[in-house]
């Protein structure tokens, strides 16, 4: 849990009310470019998160077989190519060490002669040793980001606003990696979603709504917090270039899993219209959350949600979940555990047992193994 402050930008401190998103610091040598203070006066930064893809030409469903192929051909190619140079370093020891007798101290001991540090060595070192390093925006947005924007061209990178580090309550505002995982598995099933009506719950800087507008037809990404809400709809501002191809629009919405109803007053900021109601129940085909599996009380609330909404739909709707399993050093069970996903498990079992004549809930795992489209680090508690 780090805390970023703005007077010691290049030493984070640690605290324990603030949390941290690992996204971030994957990527060390990247600038991370603080762009504005938020309405709270937390500092607000801008990342570029690459495609692996140009979206011009991400595979179909048709297409990724082939591709995943294509790289398992080249990895088995790396590995022989491992194997013969590893055999021909050996054979050059053997060589080299006929006829050398073994170095000893004055003890008897042996003596091990290390080979110097090649250039590669030390570039290599230095890498893993950079140090994250946020940068404060002092002439103009435009200055700062000119080696970026000739690096990356419009439709290989999603371009989005968050903070560095929040109070828990606040965690919205960062990116996470499951949000990631749901991005990668949209894009590896565009035909599944093509032209769909899409809602997400706890939408918070929009990243998976971005990708899912260049698929979908319409996306009502919701979450709640006025000052969450406006960086979502400039982020979705900054990639519309992304989603005006497909024709896709993302629509940013209050909704708090908290209350019963949807915010229908036109007075409150991001309410909802009686037709993007209306046009949400007759429309909605796909609803999906990424790593919002973090309270017992909010998870509680969003199934509340999950099932009221599901209820409501005229037409059968598929439910995406992504989260990463957290572990942590309980002295209730003097043992590490992962308390929030064990109570997630509980209420999709009784989501699943629900003795409803109106509506049947089934659930089915999804394998975390398909293609890997945007540049973060897919772990094993994804």
């Amino acid at each position: 849990m780090v805390d970023v402050t703005e007077k010691e930008m290049d030493n984070p401190t640690f605290r324990s009310d603030t949390v941290l998103s690992d996204v971030h610091l994957h990527c060390p040598n990247k600038r991370h470019l603080m762009v504005r203070l938020n309405a709270v006066g937390q500092p607000v930064f801008q990342s570029y998160f690459k495609f692996l893809w140009n979206t011009e030409d991400l595979p179909s469903e048709k297409h990724v077989e082939e591709i995943t192929t294509g790289r398992e051909h080249q990895y088995r190619s790396g590995d022989e190519q491992c194997d013969k140079d590893r055999s021909n370093l050996k054979k050059e020891r053997e060589l080299n060490g006929e006829g050398i007798e073994a170095l000893l101290d004055g003890d008897g001991d042996l003596e091990v002669v290390r080979r110097p540090q090649s250039a590669s060595d030390l570039e290599a070192e230095d890498l893993l040793r950079d140090i994250v390093c946020p940068v404060v925006l002092m002439k103009g947005r435009e200055d700062a980001f000119e080696d970026e924007e000739q690096e990356c061209t419009c439709s290989n990178v999603v371009k989005i606003e968050h903070t560095m580090a929040t109070p828990l309550e606040d965690v919205g505002k960062q990116v996470w990696r499951a949000a990631f995982l749901l991005a990668d598995y949209i894009l590896f099933k565009r035909d599944t979603f093509r032209c769909c009506s899409v809602l997400e719950l706890g939408g918070g800087t929009g990243i998976t709504s971005i990708i899912m507008g260049t698929v979908a037809k319409r996306v009502y990404c919701t979450d709640v917090g006025e000052d969450l809400l406006a960086m979502c709809e400039q982020n979705v501002a900054l990639n519309k270039h992304l989603m005006e191809p497909g024709g896709g629009e993302v629509k940013v919405k209050e909704l708090d899993w908290l209350k019963d109803e949807f915010c229908a007053d036109p007075e409150v900021p991001y309410s909802w219209s009686e037709e993007e109601i209306a046009d949400l129940h007759d429309h909605c085909s796909v609803i999906m959350a990424a790593d919002v599996f973090y309270d017992d009380d909010l998870t509680d609330a969003l199934f509340r949600t999950l099932h009221r909404i599901t209820h409501n739909l005229r037409n059968s709707c598929t439910v995406y979940l992504a989260l990463e399993k957290r572990l942590n050093f309980t002295l209730r069970h003097m043992d590490v555990t992962c308390e929030a996903y064990s109570h997630f498990r509980n209420n999709l079992n009784d989501l699943e047992n629900l003795q409803d004549r109106k509506i049947k809930y089934s659930v089915e795992p999804i394998k975390a193994d398909f293609c890997q489209f945007l540049v973060y680090e897919r772990i094993e508690q994804l």
